[in-house]
């Protein structure tokens, strides 16, 4: 099958909308409440209903067509229903879809594909462990890998972190909204400062600085109170946390540190892997090499798929050392080395640093004229825009008015931060500049209409 361009995967009138949500999205939504678990969660924000998805495009249930700027949380990176990967996917799922860790063509091709594109100083010198199919599992081969090789249970994390939800990466995940309800959990964790220019006094130079010193204390001090730290866990940029891009000199002090006491820095690219920052792994944009990096989300394009690579001399495990059911999902793999094949083809990299830059742009002409954004930040197609109040507040109620007035016109939009009031821009890397134009464009209008 011949790769298609980008500008052919799309609904092509999107974004097109009457009044959403419609009826049939309500009746569905309705029922759903009625028989799911109290968990759901998009729903209950924005309450549509969909049926189909085409790149960078989302059809409800009654019709309306939608610009899609979250694209599963950073799950969709080459676009919904990309053909050329569903196609191999559907192929796969006919022949043999699951065989466990046995050995099969398209797990070693992908293994291999993986290593083409690794961080530079893992490339040709890694190994891959596929556990359980979400990034939550490969966190915590994460936290069992570090533990097995250094022999240490303390782990290191950040203020503003977001790692998954089952009991290890809930323990490194800083969020106490949820977890509190379910603590104990680890013990022998500890939190230090993530640098987050836009909410914390000082130079960006100062903050990297007090963030460091954190860590140093927690690795070395004979008080800094965690007597065997096993290794650090961060985003090279948080997610959740809000779209927080750290200072230059952050990572790369990480990575000093680490090598100085001997622990192993993992990095967590589940959520800004696979090209989403405008390079394969936002570590690349440090030049800092992960010794363990967890994969997920758009590693399976659509498909469920996690996995860790690690330095070749961390490989400490025996048969049997990590495991997970699923850890032979074929059609997901087939679907990753497409996925990949794809984004090489079109060069999404650069892609989605220039339609990255162009939000941003387009973004930050708003930031000048409202002081309700304080600040849009991100790289590549991770972008973030922070709202805030008269005296500088967060300002979550103007997220949930500005989020649906977006929906109600046709662009999906999604929040995070720690006050609730980050708009998270995470498209397809397939969106187009006309369709980054027309979404931007909505969110611009519902701001300005939201503040005046």
């Amino acid at each position: 099958m011949d790769l298609p361009a980008i500008e052919e995967l799309h609904f092509e009138d999107a974004p097109a909308v009457d009044s959403p949500p419609g009826p049939e999205s309500r009746r569905l939504v309705r029922r759903q409440a009625e028989i799911e678990s109290g968990a759901v969660l998009y729903p209950t924000d924005v309450p549509i209903a969909f049926e189909n998805g085409k790149g960078a495009t989302l059809k409800d249930v009654d019709g309306n067509l939608y610009l899609d700027f979250f694209a599963g949380i950073g799950v969709l990176n080459v676009g919904h229903a990309n053909p050329y990967v569903t196609e191999a996917a559907v192929e796969q799922a006919e022949r043999l879809p699951h065989t466990l860790d046995f050995p099969t063509r398209t797990r070693v091709e992908l293994i291999e594909t993986l290593d083409e594109i690794a961080p530079e100083g893992l490339r040709g010198r890694n190994r891959v462990n596929f556990g359980g199919p979400t990034g939550s599992d490969a966190v915590e081969a994460t936290i069992k890998l570090a533990k097995r090789v250094t022999g240490n249970d303390g782990l290191i994390a950040f203020r503003g972190s977001f790692h998954g939800e089952t009991s290890g990466a809930y323990s490194l995940t800083a969020d106490t909204k949820y977890k509190r309800h379910y603590t104990p959990l680890l013990p022998e964790v500890e939190h230090a400062r993530y640098p987050y220019p836009f909410r914390q006094d000082g130079s960006p130079e100062e903050l990297v600085e007090r963030a460091l010193e954190d860590v140093q204390t927690l690795l070395g001090d004979r008080y800094g109170g965690m007597a065997n730290p096993a290794g650090v866990w961060v985003e090279p940029i948080q997610g959740e946390g809000g779209t927080v891009v750290p200072p230059e000199g952050f990572l790369s002090g990480l990575r000093d540190l680490c090598d100085e006491y001997e622990v192993p820095l993992i990095v967590d690219e589940i959520q800004t892997g696979m090209g989403r920052t405008g390079e394969w792994w936002a570590s690349e944009h440090y030049d800092v090499t992960p010794d363990i990096m967890p994969m997920a989300k758009a590693l399976g394009s659509g498909f469920p798929l996690s996995g860790t690579m690690y330095d070749e001399n961390l490989d400490a495990w025996g048969p049997g050392g990590h495991t997970g059911t699923f850890r032979g999902f074929n059609p997901a793999m087939r679907a990753s080395i497409r996925a990949i094949e794809y984004t090489r083809h079109h060069d999404l990299l650069a892609h989605a640093r220039e339609l990255g830059a162009f939000i941003v742009d387009r973004l930050a002409e708003c930031e000048a004229e409202n002081p309700h954004v304080g600040e849009v930040r991100g790289k590549g197609l991770f972008v973030g825009l922070e709202l805030v109040t008269d005296d500088g507040e967060p300002a979550p109620d103007l997220l949930e008015t500005v989020r649906t007035t977006c929906y109600e016109n046709g662009v999906l939009v999604w929040a995070g931060g720690r006050g609730d009031n980050v708009i998270r821009l995470l498209p397809p890397l397939v969106m187009t500049e006309a369709q980054a134009e027309t979404g931007i464009s909505i969110l611009i209008d519902a701001i300005e209409s939201a503040t005046d």
